[in-house]
């Protein structure tokens, strides 16, 4: 059986920490805490856990912090989450298994990430994070924001998931500060740093600048080709929110040059031709983001509505304002396989339910 550090910076976390390290209780070997500046009572619940706790003095630079906390680590493998992170029953139980299974010839483990989840707990948001490597290894966090674990490629794959559970009081602008202070300071940003600076302005709807930002970074061809599958959907919305439609479609038919079309795409062509009005080609897309597998062997984001749910209630829409009524209704029950509950696919039962009157 491996041994397991887990490594983690916070600060003011006192909401959430409980959950995160009450998931890992008998999984952890050590539990390594570095706070970095925190005023409420997130050391007090750390100390619950653990006697291992560091400050460290907060210098804007996520990779930075985190190299730290790794430095103290003393076992075997090394595990890391934030604060707002836990694991559920069911993927502690696998963890435990890996624990016990895992072979010493493997350097790094990456997990699944439910980064954002609907009312009833299903996971609509998610990605691979690398989370578990080797000490021996001295791999190394790399980027002040949106930092990495540089494994130089990962080792293997599990089904293991780390949800995120968000609280709604974070600081939005202190990534953008970041940047914006980097960029003052003559501090050039990698490829990655350009995309991530580029996500920071869309969601601040800076959307001329974001749109500055993507194009730049798409045109130097110099990233990660699941992130440049997302900076298309991205930079299609900043166009999309400004009726330049014909540069949405161009933004997000884009994507196609890095992979094969993927659902999340498909929607956004389908919801742009929706929104002109021009029904029949908004369902051929629809229908193309319908019939798709979810990505297999990815590790980029991978909103997992956009291949059955998304596209099918939107066909229904737009089946019912060509007319196809019956068509219509077929889709909306095609949807509610996927989300029964559904206000919208209530809502649409109603309707067709009252044409019959």
């Amino acid at each position: 059986m491996i041994s397991i550090s887990l490594c983690m910076i916070v600060k003011n976390e006192e909401e959430v920490l409980e959950k995160c390290l009450d998931s890992v209780r008998d999984i952890a070997d050590e539990i390594i805490i570095v706070d970095t500046g925190s005023t409420d009572n997130t050391k007090e619940i750390a100390r619950k856990f653990t006697d291992k706790i560091y400050d460290f003095k907060w210098i804007d630079d996520f990779a930075a912090a985190r190299n730290y906390s790794y430095s103290k680590a003393t076992k075997e493998y090394i595990m890391w989450l934030d604060a707002d992170d836990y694991f559920k029953e069911e993927d502690r139980e696998k963890l435990l298994h890996l624990k016990k299974t895992l072979k010493n010839s493997v350097k790094s483990v990456m997990f699944k990430y439910h980064y954002s989840s609907d009312k009833d707990g299903n996971p609509t948001l998610t990605f691979m994070r690398e989370r578990l490597s080797k000490r021996a290894e001295n791999y190394r966090w790399v980027e002040p924001i949106h930092e990495y674990l540089d494994t130089n490629g990962h080792e293997m794959l599990t089904d293991i998931a780390v949800t995120h559970n968000r609280p709604d009081k974070n600081d939005s602008d202190r990534n953008l500060r970041i940047f914006e202070k980097n960029i003052a300071d003559d501090k050039q940003l990698s490829a990655r740093g350009t995309y991530y600076y580029a996500r920071e302005l869309y969601n601040h709807g800076r959307y001329d600048e974001a749109k500055t930002q993507f194009e730049k970074f798409l045109d130097e061809r110099q990233g990660w080709y699941e992130d440049n599958i997302n900076a298309c959907h991205l930079l299609a919305s900043c166009y999309a929110f400004e009726e330049d439609w014909f540069k949405a479609l161009q933004s997000a038919m884009r994507s196609f040059v890095y992979d094969v079309p993927r659902g999340e795409l498909c929607c956004d062509i389908g919801n742009i031709y929706q929104k002109n009005k021009d029904y029949e080609k908004a369902l051929f897309w629809y229908k193309i983001a319908a019939g798709l597998d979810l990505p297999k062997g990815t590790i980029g984001f991978v909103n997992s509505d956009s291949y059955n749910y998304t596209p099918l209630l939107e066909a229904c829409v737009c089946l019912d304002k060509l007319g196809r009524k019956k068509e219509a209704a077929e889709y909306n029950e095609r949807a509610a396989a996927f989300k029964p509950e559904s206000k919208a696919v209530k809502q649409n039962r109603e309707y067709f339910e009252s044409l019959k009157e």
